[in-house]
């Protein structure tokens, strides 16, 4: 429950008790505290245990934890019977994003199922293969320009 307080909280939180109840009050109101807390405690594992047994046998199991949306969710994507491991796989971004990194890399399959095979670099259309221009009047001609490489992927730019 207070799993992240640190030390100067606790030293706070205990100065500020002194100021606040006095020294002579503050055993009083710590044992007044923690009873209340037991009484809390005990009173909501008795309505838990009167939920489990009106539910009956076949829920014995029942957690009131799992009415959580966040933990019944991460329950089902846990379990793998609808096969979310292999899609969850295929949607894997990092593997893209290394293909566009460096599209020479081989591509090494995982284990866990299938995967796409790497996008093959388009290759630079050499100047001696390039479309001629059609003829226009003398000296106006447009001399064809060679095709420019594509310039690298450059992930930091994006």
């Amino acid at each position: 429950m207070f799993n992240d307080i640190g030390t100067l909280e606790l030293i706070t939180l205990v100065v500020l008790a002194v100021l606040v109840f006095g020294p002579e009050k503050l055993p009083k109101v710590i044992r007044d505290v923690s009873r209340t807390i037991r009484k809390i405690r005990e009173f909501s594992e008795s309505a838990k245990n009167d939920i489990r047994d009106e539910l009956g046998p076949e829920y014995k199991d029942f957690e009131f934890q799992d009415l959580n949306p966040k933990t019944f969710i991460r329950k089902q994507l846990q379990n793998d019977d609808l096969g979310l491991n292999e899609i969850r796989d295929s949607l894997d971004l990092k593997k893209d994003i290394q293909q566009l990194a460096d599209p020479n890399a081989v591509d090494v399959p995982s284990s866990s199922g299938p995967t796409t095979p790497p996008v093959p670099a388009t290759p630079a259309i050499p100047p001696s293969t390039a479309t001629a221009t059609p003829a226009g009047p003398v000296g106006l001609e447009k001399k064809p320009e060679p095709a420019a490489e594509r310039p690298p992927y450059d992930l930091d730019a994006t």
